[in-house]
């Protein structure tokens, strides 16, 4: 075959071999987007074959002789670089340009074994051009990302640090408090809430880690998509969420709807912290940033504090409440829980105000949108500070080079396909971006924030939840150490209208005794007996009748039920209109609701000195220090537990721990934030919080259970990850003073 013939079958090959691979790409992504495909499979393969072309003609000259005497022959495919003007070869006589062979004409039936070899050849070329031309791209944006860190840098420098950024920090400080105060609502108001929705132990346990496991969701979910649709929007998003479902909790009567918004408002407000922190960094210049970052951490102590009080405040107050019969029941933590969804609707409210970050914009292409910002922070700034005269000297911004996504869906596609089609090409970005920071590039910082994350959370939510239950366990050893014993008592014709408290009767006789509108509290009556005797209007709670005998007795209007007394007789005894559901009682636990809430209260505001401590030095001793140094300050302060014998000693060693570990949680926030680039900043937080939110359900689990058991597991636990927290910290690279990625 001549070499022309040769060329007209090298390129129909390719041809065939270029659209059979478009072919099986459009099979792959589906008939809806066939005409896109189509379009897009033409031009990857006309531009394609023509890189091809060009890459290949210098070795093909080469390969071809020229001729015998030097110049008899060219190359038959461009006849004029070998030749003069006038000579042609012989391959190419008779032929002019009007005889090129173009894609869609006939070019004769080529062998099998050729077509699949030729076909395979050019594949694989076009893939390793395709990887080639994509590791360009990706060194293209990196060099981007370089220049726009410096140059974003410096204008920040020249918007400078005022009433701008100091306005963010109060919106962005009640999205961060509606995180606090989320923390906090569920285990305020479960002691009411048990009694309201008869709630069983395996329950009270659920509702209590239901909120972490919300949360942990949406720290992921929310911080994958802030970095593809926008901070501002996401923070919106996820706050709205968290406030409606906030709202509906507090009128839902079972126990599966409780336990369901409670969850949706928990996944809701998993994205505060990571959308927060990055959003607000990205507003803030290099020397300023560690510090401020800090004091924003304030704002998670003011929403403890804030739900501390207002439970102390509202849900001792069973006034509060009101009933529809039997069905409907709103009593006073229910208004509680509707008051602890007002930072999040203030949030939301403040928020729509605010821009959205201009480092997002220029991450994504969008250069004109970030200028107006920047320059709004810039004057607003001015303004404040007396210079409105000064002009904002920017003009054009480095933006990062952007990636083609360019999905043709044609007219006539129906509108939920186009909305499949957006959700499905969104979670694929969402999904790689995540997958980018184990990328080899990341994957070192990403393990060891990591192992960092889950050590701090596991001993610090661990035991922020066993120090109240430690209280509670020895607040009940010691109204149980007050418990009056009474031995073979007999009582005949007594009317007891008054409170029954922190009693033990035993084989006592009681004759023709009346017990009308009492309240029992922790009262056991053992191998009594009960006749002619007459119970009406009896609340009671940990009360029971064991090995007891009733004959001839009334009961009337009492949640006397049968479960309460055990292995008990009944002798020609009647119930009567026994009292229906569980219903809230103002039990002694008053007392220890109110020490609950003070002590919560304490605990908070505690961390107030580590906050102020963490912030002045953030920037001046930098970040792995204040992170390592704290981590081993509450190392030690977790051998003090052991001398934990009381409440009040309790409470302390709560107060110590709370204020040195909170500069921990500071410098870890701070670090996060820097360690990432801007478009992988929040799916990076988002994750490490949401591994942060499993290590708190792991704590939390671990360190429970060995209440009233002993000290010892849950100290070497607490002090054992603070340790090695501390020690992989020292591991990670400081980044003190080096500019925003």
């Amino acid at each position: 075959m001549d070499d022309d013939g040769r060329y007209r079958d090298n390129r129909s090959d390719f041809i065939r071999g270029a659209k059979d691979i478009a072919k099986v790409a459009k099979k792959q992504v589906g008939k809806k987007m066939g005409r896109g495909v189509d379009k897009m499979a033409d031009e990857y393969t006309r531009r394609s074959y023509k890189r091809f072309e060009e890459e290949d003609d210098d070795d093909d000259y080469a390969a071809v002789p020229v001729g015998e005497d030097g110049g008899g022959r060219g190359y038959y495919r461009n006849d004029s670089r070998a030749n003069d003007d006038d000579a042609h070869s012989d391959s190419t006589e008779g032929h002019d340009e009007d005889d090129e062979i173009y894609e869609g004409e006939y070019q004769g039936i080529p062998r099998g074994d050729s077509v699949k070899a030729d076909g395979a050849a050019v594949h694989a070329q076009v893939q390793a051009q395709h990887f080639r031309d994509l590791s360009a791209y990706e060194g293209e944006r990196r060099k981007d990302r370089e220049e726009l860190a410096q140059q974003y840098e410096s204008i920040l420098q020249e918007c400078g640090h005022g009433k701008f950024q100091w306005t963010l920090y109060f919106v962005l400080g009640l999205a961060l408090m509606a995180d606090g105060v989320e923390i906090f609502v569920v285990g305020f108001v479960l002691p009411s809430a048990e009694k309201d929705m008869c709630l069983s132990e395996p329950n009270k346990g659920m509702l209590g880690l239901i909120v972490y496991l919300g949360m942990m969701v949406g720290a992921f979910v929310w911080g994958g998509l802030a970095d593809r649709i926008g901070r501002r929007q996401t923070l919106l998003i996820s706050l709205s969420i968290n406030s409606v479902f906030a709202f509906f909790s507090s009128f839902v009567q079972g126990y599966s709807s409780f336990l369901f918004c409670r969850l949706a408002s928990g996944v809701g407000i998993g994205g505060s912290i990571p959308i927060v922190f990055s959003y607000y960094s990205e507003f803030l210049a290099q020397e300023k940033r560690g510090e401020h970052l800090s004091w924003l951490c304030m704002f998670w102590m003011i929403g403890g504090i804030y739900a501390s009080a207002m439970a102390w405040a509202i849900i001792p107050h069973y006034g509060w409440s009101f009933q529809m019969g039997s069905a409907y029941q709103f009593h006073s933590w229910r208004v509680f829980v509707l008051v602890c969804a007002f930072p999040s609707v203030a949030a939301i409210s403040a928020l729509t105000t605010m821009p959205e970050s201009p480092r997002f914009y220029l991450e994504n292409g969008k250069h004109d949108e970030a200028w107006m910002i920047l320059k709004q922070v810039h004057d607003t700034n001015m303004r404040a500070k007396g210079y409105p005269e000064r002009v904002f000297s920017v003009t054009t911004i480095k933006t990062v080079k952007q990636m083609d996504e360019l999905v043709n869906l044609g007219d006539g596609a129906a509108w939920h396909e186009k909305w499949r089609i957006k959700l499905t090409s969104l979670f694929h970005q969402v999904w790689s971006n995540f997958q980018a920071v184990f990328s080899p590039e990341y994957r070192r910082t990403t393990y060891m924030m990591m192992a960092v994350w889950f050590s701090m959370s596991f001993s610090y939510y661990g035991l922020t939840v066993w120090f109240p239950d430690m209280i509670k366990y020895l607040q009940k050893q010691e109204y149980a150490s007050r418990t009056k014993v009474f031995v073979k008592e007999k009582v005949e014709h007594v009317t007891f209208n008054f409170t029954l408290e922190n009693q033990v009767h035993r084989q006592g006789e009681y004759f023709n005794d009346k017990f009308m509108n009492l309240k029992m509290r922790s009262m056991v009556f053992e191998d009594s007996l009960f006749e002619e005797c007459y119970f009406e209007d009896i609340t009671s709670s940990n009360t029971f009748f064991k090995n007891c005998t009733f004959i001839a007795t009334l009961f009337y209007n009492t949640d006397l039920f049968k479960y309460r007394l055990v292995n008990s007789r009944l002798i020609n005894s009647t119930f009567l209109h026994n009292k229906e559901g569980c219903l809230l009682s103002d039990v002694s636990d008053e007392n220890n609701a109110y020490m609950v809430y003070f002590v919560s209260f304490l605990g908070t505001l505690a961390v107030l000195p580590g906050n102020i401590v963490s912030a002045l030095l953030m920037d001046k001793i930098g970040r792995l220090r204040m992170l390592a140094g704290s981590s081993v300050i509450s190392c030690v302060s977790c051998f003090f537990l052991s001398f934990g014998n009381s409440e009040s000693a309790m409470i302390a060693l709560l107060c110590l721990f709370g204020g040195i570990s909170i500069a921990s949680w500071n410098a870890l926030d701070v670090l996060t934030v820097e360690l990432y680039p801007s478009d992988k900043r929040t799916t990076a937080f988002g994750f490490l919080n949401a591994l942060c939110k499993l290590a708190a359900v792991l704590g939390i689990s671990i360190f429970t259970s060995f209440v009233g058991i002993t000290k010892a597991v849950p100290i070497l636990f607490a002090s054992g990850a603070l340790a090695a927290g501390s020690f992989l910290a020292l591991k990670l690279p400081e980044t003190r003073g080096q500019v925003l990625q």
